[in-house]
């Protein structure tokens, strides 16, 4: 068997184990997401960036994201969260264990035959930046804190939003999921526009 046979059929496996494209099929229309400057009402600057961040809350606790942000080491799937199946582990550097790499089985794109999401650098995100279970502030603050956003400043996060292309995958993921909402362009748009009004975060 050759090697784009193997993959091709372990592929069709893991979509069998998990049951994604039949139990998570949605439709492909995402919600949207308002614009900057649609907030503009807001007189208050504070008020004004803590409700910019509330709607870019959208994206970062739809599914697309916090199933790759979990609490634990086991990442999530489908529109409800469960646990990945087969079980994986988050390894030491959030690529899997050694023997059950990500790579294995998320190829460098979705593999919507088998409904397996892919990308070349498949992987968890790393545990300081677990947002599974935590409110809307909580996640705010985390993402402020060089400690545990991958030391990124500001100005990094809303390029690491809006451009970079994991991130990216949310807004494509493939047959049988429901896009994060809007657009990975809108989300950074409102990321700049919450940093520049003083990347105050909602109560």
């Amino acid at each position: 068997m050759g090697e784009e046979m193997r993959i091709t059929v372990l592929a069709a496996l893991v979509a069998l184990l998990t049951g994604t494209p039949m139990a998570d099929a949605v439709s492909d229309q995402s919600d949207s997401l308002a614009s900057p400057e649609s907030f503009a009402s807001i007189a208050y600057p504070a008020a004004r960036s803590a409700a910019m961040f509330a709607e870019l809350g959208k994206v970062l606790t739809n599914p697309r994201c916090v199933n790759c942000h979990p609490a634990g080491d086991r990442p999530r799937q489908g529109e409800q969260g469960r646990l990945h199946q087969p079980p994986v582990e988050r390894g030491a550097d959030g690529h899997g264990l050694p023997a059950m790499h990500c790579s294995i089985c998320h190829q460098q794109a979705n593999f919507d035959p088998a409904g397996v999401p892919g990308h070349p650098e498949w992987h968890l995100a790393p545990r300081e930046m677990a947002w599974e279970g935590k409110t809307l502030a909580e996640i705010c603050a985390q993402i402020k804190d060089p400690a545990r956003n991958g030391r990124r400043s500001l100005e990094a996060l809303v390029h690491h939003i809006g451009t970079d292309t994991l991130v990216g995958w949310a807004w494509a993921p493939g047959f049988g999921r429901k896009p994060a909402p809007g657009t990975q362009q809108e989300a950074g748009a409102l990321a700049e526009a919450w940093v520049k009004t003083g990347a105050v975060c909602p109560n």
